[in-house]
């Protein structure tokens, strides 16, 4: 038994997987991963207090990141996933290649954004799919550079939505306000692409947006969210893995860190994870 980082207790004998998001998002990735792999332990870390990333700089992205990363590895996570569009697009690689070779190689940061770009071309039939995400995510291009690593004859067509995360995170998305939005970033899309038959959802937050995204995309165009493929992964990363997959504790307990107000934190995660959420707070001095 160690003390991590901030006074945390760590017990080596037990690893929780750490998911990481900018805020409530990740929620929806980490709900799947529940569904799929019940049996392993998880500590979710929202950092409410400085989100939304979808906008910051690359360098800002980058620090809060690997600042939050930082932190769950002091709590004894040795497999951590960024269930953050942005952070995986702006953070993830000079963290898998700068920092984790520094800080324990023994321990591993996955994204996303791979797992998603390798089935994506399973699900087109044109060859021509739509990328909705955030503003950070799309000028990162790295939808578009992973996609082409897999099926280079597919045509991605991306739109930015900056105005999604902040409708869902202040509780609006399901109001007729949001409709604006929504259909506008829709069109927008569609209109770049002629053939466009798949539309993927690259933010966490934006499955809470479905049912109205929806509503304006033809009945031929397939919506994907990210939830269920990144849990698939994780299943066959785990199973190519066994020395990782050995080290991740197996007692089925969900743990909730937030630098935020708790009450706040949960009462808005309940809604993206769909169950009831509790808390703890963390000192965002990291």
């Amino acid at each position: 038994m160690q003390l991590g980082q901030h006074g945390y207790l760590c017990r080596m004998e037990q690893q929780p997987i750490g998911v990481f998001d900018s805020g409530y998002g990740g929620l929806t990735i980490l709900k799947e991963f529940i569904h799929t792999l019940p049996q392993y332990d998880y500590l979710y870390l929202g950092d409410n207090a400085r989100a939304p990333y979808g906008t910051r700089s690359f360098e800002t992205v980058y620090r809060y990141t690997l600042q939050c990363v930082q932190w769950l590895f002091a709590q004894g996570c040795p497999l951590i996933i960024l269930a953050c569009n942005t952070a995986s697009a702006k953070a993830l690689r000079t963290i898998q290649q700068n920092d984790l070779p520094r800080m324990d190689p023994q321990k591993r940061v996955l994204g996303v954004i791979r797992p998603t770009t390798e089935k994506i071309g399973t699900f087109t039939q044109t060859n021509e799919a739509g990328i909705l995400a955030t503003e950070g995510t799309v000028l990162s291009e790295s939808y578009l550079i992973e996609t082409k690593k897999f099926f280079p004859h597919i045509k991605v067509y991306q739109e930015a939505c900056p105005m999604w995360v902040p409708l869902v995170e202040n509780n609006e998305y399901e109001s007729p306000g949001a409709d604006y939005f929504v259909e506008k970033h829709v069109k927008n899309l569609l209109s770049k692409g002629k053939h466009i038959d798949t539309v993927l959802l690259a933010c966490t937050h934006y499955p809470l947006l479905k049912n109205k995204i929806r509503q304006y995309l033809p009945e031929n165009v397939r919506l994907l969210s990210q939830g269920e493929i990144v849990a698939n992964s994780l299943v066959h990363y785990l199973a190519r893995h066994p020395e990782m997959e050995s080290r991740c504790s197996k007692q089925g307990v969900v743990r909730f860190f937030t630098p935020y107000s708790v009450a706040a934190f949960d009462a808005h995660a309940t809604t993206f994870f769909g169950d009831p959420v509790h808390a703890e707070h963390v000192d965002n001095g990291w």
